[in-house]
């Protein structure tokens, strides 16, 4: 667990897919999962939008022929005891090859004041969701570990896997303590073949015992009826059954450590005798056991076994992980295991999904085996990536998938230059400064729109350097060259002179296409919320996600019914144009709210004589915050208007119908 000072504290991921069964072999994918590149080094693995997964000390289940996987998310700066930070919530990714993830958002808006005053420093911080289904409820139950009640949990339900979840009453469990201490910790829901679901937690109390209770009918509380496995100075525990038999996987109490080693027990029966550990790995793969469960393969179920590569540099949102199968004795004994570099699954239940690039995408690095580091800040490092041209156009975006670390004071610098054959910048093109809000503390992509012309055949450069005295911008990169028509080059003496780094590649993407038209142009709604980092004159500023500086516009009629709103953009001239992109909220606990059910996309050549260019009725939810593309046929306009008529009041947090968008882009 993780321990303040000398106490612990988080919690680490686990448990097991409950109640999966091997589907016919007929129905096989078989996918590959990157742990490890062949040098043996960490890697990243990202969601289809490019950005990294980030969810740890959680759990992975199969809901409905889907993957889940839940984790705490450490992207908005969290770090454990570091009053100041706040908590940034549970997220949840879907995937159908456990390789392709889709974010799919947070499981509840844990950005208010309720749940920073349970889980924000000087707090202990809140770990480890998971996530069972009740066939008997029909509902998913999820439980988080905390430190602010006598329980050390709190519970939660909701009708889909991916939320959103509302809390239920505090759960009652046989072991209790003073709230705001540490009571219990590390966690791990099973639920048996019979239906009867037990919570694996640990007695911070007694020495971080391991216990196992049976719970309630509901899954929502605990029944008193336990056993205690003697297991002294362990935490992050892992339950699962195979073939009749009960195995318990666990760890040693540490405070994001890598490294330890992971141990197994098995008994007959979830409340009965449970054999002593036996350790299957000394050193987690690098990392902290996490979680187990059951994949089913063509020829039967895989044990996946998991462990959380903790960073230890205060910014776990970089952590990665370790993923591969168990494997187990004739008499059913967890054999030792080596690590993985890669595993490869033929899944049972599975197919590709990997996110389609986007129709102007021009060049791309992959997402495939990258790496993290740290090193552009004052007095550090430039960095800059270099691409050619495919096609002759308007450079309309370059995405670099950074981060930050150690609370930068200064924005980060990303400038378009042109570069000669020995990878040395030339004359700068287009530069942005995109606000250190704006930059996650896990990589993700930072998007700049240059609108620049580009030449087919030429090489350019994304420079990136910030005047930052505190902490640092990251890169995300890969030594093997995986773009091959570039290469990175550093400046460490402030842009005087440049190293080129020939085989390397950071992670990088652009487009070459239409030009956004909407960009920074007038703008007009029927209402409008101006606070709290709402307004107008958001909705085309550039940023395409939700940041407390910029939330995108919404609708402000705080109104129970539904009714209609529309929000326009002034392209200045009259243009031809044949999409609308809308991007939707995308802030904690409430990203995709807010998207119209029905709509319309109207366009003007005055502003006042509007004629319809497409509708959409019956739109689903967006899924998380991924971008929405409207097409229609070309059309003559200067105006664009989006009208909802058929809103959504579906936030638990804003239960009113309102229309709202992080950004709308027309080309």
């Amino acid at each position: 667990m993780r321990r303040p000072a000398c106490l612990v504290m988080l919690l680490l991921l686990i448990s097991g897919l409950t109640g999966v069964a091997a589907s016919p072999a007929a129905a096989a994918y078989t996918t590959t999962i990157v742990n490890f590149d062949p040098a043996g080094n960490q890697v990243t693995r990202y969601d289809v939008g490019g950005n990294a997964v980030d969810a740890h000390d959680g759990d992975l289940a199969l809901f409905g022929g889907r993957y889940y996987l839940y984790g705490t998310s450490y992207d908005c700066g969290y770090a454990l005891s570091t009053t100041g930070t706040a908590f940034c919530g549970f997220k949840v990714y879907s995937s159908t090859d456990l390789v392709g993830w889709t974010d799919e958002g947070y499981l509840f808006d844990a950005a208010n004041a309720l749940w920073q005053g349970r889980c924000a420093p000087p707090r202990y911080g809140c770990y480890r969701p998971h996530v069972v289904f009740n066939a008997g409820t029909g509902r998913y139950v999820l439980w988080i570990n905390s430190y602010d009640n006598a329980s050390g949990y709190h519970v939660f339900t909701s009708p889909t896997p991916a939320g959103p979840f509302t809390e239920a009453a505090e759960p009652t469990i046989a072991l209790t303590g003073t709230p705001g201490t540490f009571v219990n910790g590390d966690h791990d829901l099973f639920v048996d073949d019979d239906g009867t679901a037990y919570l694996a937690y640990t007695d911070i109390r007694s020495g971080h015992d391991q216990i196992i209770e049976r719970l309630n009918a509901a899954y929502t509380s605990g029944t008193g009826s336990y056993v205690r496995l003697n297991s002294l100075h362990t935490e992050a525990p892992s339950m699962f059954k195979r073939d009749g038999v009960y195995y318990y996987v666990y760890g040693p109490t540490c405070a994001y450590c890598g490294g330890t080693p992971t141990w197994v027990k098995r008994a007959s029966s979830p409340l009965g005798t449970w054999s002593a550990p036996v350790s299957v790995n000394a050193n987690s793969c690098g990392g902290q056991p996490s979680l187990v469960a059951a994949i089913p393969t063509a020829t039967g179920t895989a044990w996946l076994y998991g462990s959380d590569l903790w960073n230890g540099q205060n910014n776990e949102a970089l952590a990665n992980f370790h993923w591969a199968p168990l494997t187990f004795a004739a008499n059913g004994d967890v054999q030792p295991f080596t690590c993985q570099n890669t595993v490869v699954l033929a899944l049972a239940t599975g197919s590709g999904s990997n996110a389609a690039p986007s129709a102007d995408r021009d060049q791309s690095s992959g997402v495939g085996r990258f790496r993290t580091w740290c090193d552009i800040r004052s007095g550090g490092l430039r960095r800059m990536q270099t691409f050619v041209a495919a096609r002759s156009g308007t450079l309309t975006g370059a995405s670099y998938t950074t981060f930050q670390q150690g609370n930068t004071n200064a924005g980060l610098q990303v400038s378009i230059v042109s570069v000669n054959a020995g990878l040395q910048p030339g004359a700068t093109l287009a530069t942005t400064t995109v606000p250190a809000a704006s930059v996650g503390w896990a990589p993700r992509n930072v998007t700049v729109f240059p609108n620049i012309a580009v030449t087919a055949g030429v090489r350019y450069g994304i420079l990136l350097q910030s005047t930052t005295t505190s902490g640092c911008y990251g890169l995300t990169y890969d030594d093997a060259a995986p773009y091959p028509g570039g290469g990175e080059a550093y400046s460490n003496d402030n842009g005087a002179s440049w190293i080129a780094e020939s085989n390397r590649t950071s992670k990088f993407e652009t487009t070459i296409g239409a030009t956004n038209t909407a960009a920074g142009g007038p703008r007009a709604s029927s209402s409008s919320a101006e606070f709290s980092g709402w307004g107008l004159a958001m909705v085309n500023d550039g940023l395409r996600t939700s940041t407390p500086a910029s939330m995108g516009w919404s609708s402000n009629s705080n109104l129970g019914v539904n009714h209609t709103e529309w929000v326009q953009v002034d392209l200045g001239a009259l243009r031809s144009v044949e999409r609308v992109t809308l991007y939707p909220r995308a802030d904690a606990g409430n990203a995709g709210q807010g998207f119209p059910v029905d709509f319309r996309v109207e366009v003007s050549s005055n502003g006042s004589t509007w004629s319809t260019a497409t509708v959409r009725t019956g739109y689903p939810a967006p899924a998380g915050a991924s971008a929405q593309q409207i097409v229609f046929g070309a059309q003559s306009a200067r105006y664009v208007r989006v009208v909802g008529t058929s809103l959504r009041n579906t936030n638990p947090n804003d239960p009113t119908y309102r229309m709202q968008f992080a950004e709308l882009e027309v080309y």
